[in-house]
């Protein structure tokens, strides 16, 4: 039995078949260790193109001015701008996410007036490229100008249902600073604070309201005031006759007096035509004597 089975293993078939299972093993092997090599290369590829392939993202950017914010205003110009910015596809994500640079707009040599001026990059990496929409902008540098004004309430309304009535209203603010370019400021004709009067209203009224600088022709002006809001507080009261016959008898006292001055105005225009209707007789008189003289010569 024994020497059977050592005859088994050494018959040339078996060996063959043993040989025929480790080859297999062997390629299988060196294939797979193959295959994961090259899927490792294949990943390691993917990620270098995808780190050095280039990628352009557009973004919105606030417009920086330079210059002597003491002395000038100016006006006209965007607050922001889009920037295309191109270049490696990871830097682009970075700045796109952080937003570390800045698009400025440099004035600082420029004289007061119109001027026409390009807009400039600062703080971007050297290995993005950027494009500024607009390249160019249109200014308008004036001297700063600062006044100040007092503030005016102006009601919607001083008509209020159910006989009551608004009292004097008082702003907690009386005087501003306005500040603007001279021709702007210059403009300038009154400080207002708009309030809407309802006209249901028995409480008194508290607001707080934000001042308005407007020209002659009632159009807001764009400049800064400071400050930029005032607490106004109206008073209001139900009507009563007293206060309706004292308002009367005030009416008819202003009435009166008005019409005492139109009377005096009266009596001063008709004694000044009665002096002129005499002095007119007076001289008639004194031509028709002379008349007279001459004819009896």
């Amino acid at each position: 039995m024994g020497k059977d089975t050592k005859g088994f293993f050494r018959r040339k078939w078996f060996l063959r078949i043993i040989s025929l299972i480790l080859a297999l093993f062997l390629f299988m092997y060196v294939n797979g260790s193959k295959s994961g090599f090259l899927r490792q290369n294949t990943r390691n590829n993917n990620q270098s193109s995808a780190l050095m392939s280039n990628k352009s993202v557009t973004l919105r950017m606030p417009l920086d001015v330079t210059i002597d914010n003491n002395k000038y205003i100016v006006s006209g110009y965007p607050q922001y701008v889009k920037v295309k910015v191109t270049g490696p596809s990871a830097l682009v994500t970075t700045t796109s996410n952080t937003q570390n640079f800045k698009v400025y707009a440099d004035l600082s040599d420029l004289t007061p007036g119109k001027h026409r001026v390009k807009l400039k990059t600062s703080g971007l990496n050297s290995e993005l490229t950027s494009k500024i929409e607009p390249q160019y902008i249109n200014v308008n540098i004036q001297p700063r100008k600062t006044i100040t004004m007092k503030v005016t309430i102006r009601l919607s309304t001083r008509d209020l249902d159910n006989g009551y009535k608004l009292g004097r209203p008082h702003s907690d603010i009386q005087t501003v600073q306005v500040t603007g370019s001279r021709d702007e400021v210059n403009k300038v004709n009154r400080i207002v604070a708009f309030i809407a009067i309802p006209h249901d209203a028995k409480d008194n009224i508290a607001r707080q309201v934000t001042l308005q600088a407007i020209d002659r022709n009632g159009q807001t002006l764009n400049v800064v005031i400071l400050p930029t809001t005032t607490n106004v507080s109206i008073p209001v009261s139900a009507g009563s006759q007293s206060s309706s016959s004292s308002d009367s008898s005030s009416s008819s006292s202003e009435e009166s007096e008005d019409t005492k001055s139109s009377s005096r105005a009266m009596t001063q225009n008709d004694s000044s035509d009665s002096s002129s209707e005499t002095s007119q007789s007076s001289s008639s008189i004194s031509n028709e004597d002379s008349s007279s003289s001459s004819r009896n010569q």
